[in-house]
């Protein structure tokens, strides 16, 4: 929302050739309350001043010598960094009024001036202007955040995908059900199940050889959302061989606190014979 302080701090320049018509406004302006009111009589100065100190509203007269109003308003849409042109007319002919909406300003004020009016549409189009601004500067902090944001889960992915490979031999994803979303190496045999087609569609049933005790703690650990660093997990093959595996894992939750399931590494960690 656009306070009232809001208002009475923006920035307005005065561009007309007449000195009475400069001082009058300004004389309004600064009654009214405003601080930050600027003026020239020179059309060809408005460009550079308001690209130095950009302006929320820009009083141009249409007539002037050497460079008119409609040449200040074609060389102020060259600033690339203003997309919104907050000029307000000043014409005594009629004629002009369509022709300057038509070249991009915002709404025009009559000559000779009425203090009313003057007041009423100086304020509606500051208020236009400043709510714009206050957009602009959201999305632009939003765009910001997505970048950052953005740039942060590209390194931990990253970093994490770098450490997957160099420690572990295996990594897994489950969702919050407990289905596998994403499985690198030996995981399912790792946890005890295994995988077997039948008529087309997956079967998991248990497989055989792993030390109860330890995947039953393993299972209900998960099934109670904790982490769990470096365990270790052993089975006996069917040749009489052991194996020893270590794992960790961690649960996953979205930015709103919601369990979305789990992920975890391991590696083998059986002597070599």
């Amino acid at each position: 929302m656009v306070t009232e302080a809001d208002f009475l701090n923006a920035s307005i320049l005065i561009v007309d050739d007449q000195e009475a018509n400069v001082s009058l406004l300004d004389q309004l302006l600064r009654e009214a309350g405003y601080t930050s009111v600027f003026s020239t009589m020179n059309p060809q100065e408005v460009c550079a001043l308001h690209r130095k100190n950009h302006y929320d509203l820009i009083l141009l007269d249409l007539q002037m010598p050497v460079m008119d109003g409609f040449q200040v308003i074609e060389a102020l849409k060259t600033n690339d960094a203003d997309s919104y042109l907050p000029v307000l007319v000043l014409t005594a002919q009629p004629g002009h009024k369509l022709r300057a909406l038509q070249a991009g300003v915002r709404d025009f004020i009559s000559k000779p001036f009425d203090l009313i009016e003057v007041k009423t549409r100086i304020r509606n189009m500051l208020e236009v202007r400043l709510l714009y601004k206050q957009l602009e500067e959201h999305n632009n902090k939003l765009e910001q955040k997505v970048r950052e944001r953005t740039a942060e889960l590209r390194e931990s992915e990253a970093r994490f995908r770098s450490l997957t490979q160099l420690a572990s031999d295996w990594y897994w994803e489950q969702d919050e059900h407990g289905g596998f979303t994403k499985v690198s190496g030996p995981v399912l045999e790792m946890l005890g199940i295994r995988v077997s087609p039948i008529s087309g569609n997956g079967s998991i049933t248990p497989d055989i050889g792993w030390n109860e005790d330890e995947r039953q703690w393993l299972q209900s650990t998960i099934a109670a959302r904790q982490p769990f660093l470096d365990f270790i997990f052993s089975r006996t093959n069917s040749d009489g061989t052991q194996q020893k595996f270590r794992v960790s894992g961690e649960p996953m939750f979205n930015q709103d606190c919601r369990f979305i399931g789990y992920r975890g590494v391991g590696v083998e960690i059986t002597p070599p014979n």
